[in-house]
């Protein structure tokens, strides 16, 4: 579904186009809105951002579990909480507010990354960052990955 990486550019008023591949994929799933929130890898952050659809999945499978876990709890306040429904405009646009574009760093040049059933948005410094890393865990081990079940 979501696939690939592509740069795009903040506007003055903090809205980006979502990339054409992505735009596509939105299309086939005939879905419009999109939920975005806070997300962070090894501690540098970034947005998540759902097509709705797959949104209320996840929050289909979070009901499903205990409630109480404090673990949950933690997601729940982090995840769900920061969690804000978009629309997107008629040139393929969302508006990202400023609490999360603060967030998450963003400033002028991000870049998008596919996760497959959702994708991110990134700073493209902590994108290149975050990518160098796993790029080199991935080189350096290969051994690691040989028992993933793929």
């Amino acid at each position: 579904m979501f696939r690939g990486h592509f740069e795009h550019t903040v506007d003055d008023k903090g809205r980006v186009a979502i990339p054409a591949r992505f735009r596509e994929a939105l299309s086939g799933l005939q879905e419009e809105r999109l939920v975005v929130t806070k997300y962070a890898i090894r501690g540098v952050r970034c947005l998540d951002v759902y097509p709705l659809a797959a949104w209320r999945q996840l929050e289909v499978r979070l009901q499903s579990q205990k409630r109480f876990d404090p673990r949950l709890v933690s997601f729940r306040n982090y995840y769900v909480s920061g969690a804000h429904e978009y629309q997107l405009d008629g040139q393929g646009r969302i508006l990202i507010p400023q609490h999360l574009r603060e967030y998450a760093g963003l400033k002028r040049d991000v870049v998008f990354t596919g996760d497959i059933e959702k994708f991110r948005i990134w700073e493209k410094d902590a994108w290149q960052q975050v990518f160098a890393t796993d790029e080199r865990a991935f080189l350096e081990y290969p051994e690691r990955w040989g028992d993933l079940d793929l």
